[in-house]
């Protein structure tokens, strides 16, 4: 597996709303033209640019893992602040700009903080608009939280290159399952865990306790947290837990067609199917 990855010298001084265009390609199993863009407002630090390189590097080798060998990522652009200091390696961009960069790197967003994010306007299978990094999160280790950024950025790049969405719902945490249990909604449901109000505090005292059942919904009350297992073996998925150790791919292992799956997220009421779809003409034209 060949990566490059080069750093282009930012010159856009005014940012122009212009109609979105990403140049990212899938040639042989690799992914090129992909533009991490960072804002102007980000003050100078050389180790931001290092945690970058090192970020997309370790998400290449886990989405060619991920993928069973059939995606990585194979030229990605950097581009730079102008009133960074210039250094000899950075060249001068061609194409590339922030209004069509496919990752950004600006200040915490109001609604999501330092989370990673990717914007998507469109339905399931709809491409995002581009992925939002904050200094913070590319500086700061927190493993606990998000797992290795270069998992966290395979999560991403999925919703933004695929159209796919989270495999968790904070709206419906749990549902009834055809066993006549509650589940909590996740994929897939070999990842164990206990199920736990936290923090729950009264008179300058805080407890932590299993969550109870609400008799008129039948699932557990509002405050109830699902709480994985630190180990696991189960293998997926990237959309649900990517920090988890275990979790490797984003597809049931039993699936006949591994390209193409139905997942079940439980409301209680209804079931919603989530069609995920992989660059699959590329990429089924890549291994037959």
């Amino acid at each position: 597996m060949v990566f490059s990855l080069k750093v282009i010298l930012f010159l856009s001084l005014l940012l122009l709303p212009v109609l979105k265009s990403s140049q990212v390609t899938l040639n042989n199993n690799g992914y090129d033209g992909i533009v991490i863009a960072i804002n102007p407002s980000i003050p100078e630090d050389e180790k931001l640019i290092q945690n970058i390189k090192e970020m997309v590097t370790e998400a290449s080798a886990y989405l060619f893992h991920a993928t069973k060998r059939r995606a990585y990522f194979r030229n990605v652009s950097i581009l730079v602040p102008i009133t960074w200091k210039s250094k000899s390696e950075y060249l001068i961009p061609k194409q590339e700009s922030y209004d069509q960069a496919d990752v950004l790197v600006a200040d915490p967003h109001l609604k999501y903080g330092d989370d990673p994010y990717t914007l998507q306007y469109g339905q399931c299978g709809d491409k995002g608009q581009y992925i939002h990094f904050t200094p913070n999160f590319l500086l700061t280790n927190n493993l606990l939280t998000y797992g290795p950024r270069g998992r966290v950025f395979v999560h991403e790049w999925a919703h933004l290159r695929w159209g796919v969405f989270d495999e968790y719902n904070v709206d419906q945490p749990f549902y009834i399952s055809r066993r006549n249990t509650i589940e909590a909604t996740r994929c897939s449901t070999h990842i164990t865990g206990v199920n736990m109000v936290l923090n729950e505090c009264q008179g300058g005292s805080c407890i932590q306790r299993p969550c109870r059942r609400n008799p008129k919904t039948r699932l557990y009350e509002a405050k109830c947290t699902f709480i994985p297992n630190r180990s696991q073996t189960a293998k997926e998925s990237i959309m649900f837990m990517q920090n988890l150790d275990s979790v490797s791919t984003f597809f049931p292992v039993s699936q006949r067609n591994p390209w193409e799956k139905t997942l079940i997220r439980g409301t209680g009421f209804s079931t919603v199917k989530l069609w995920v779809s992989i660059e699959r003409q590329k990429i089924t034209q890549a291994i037959n």
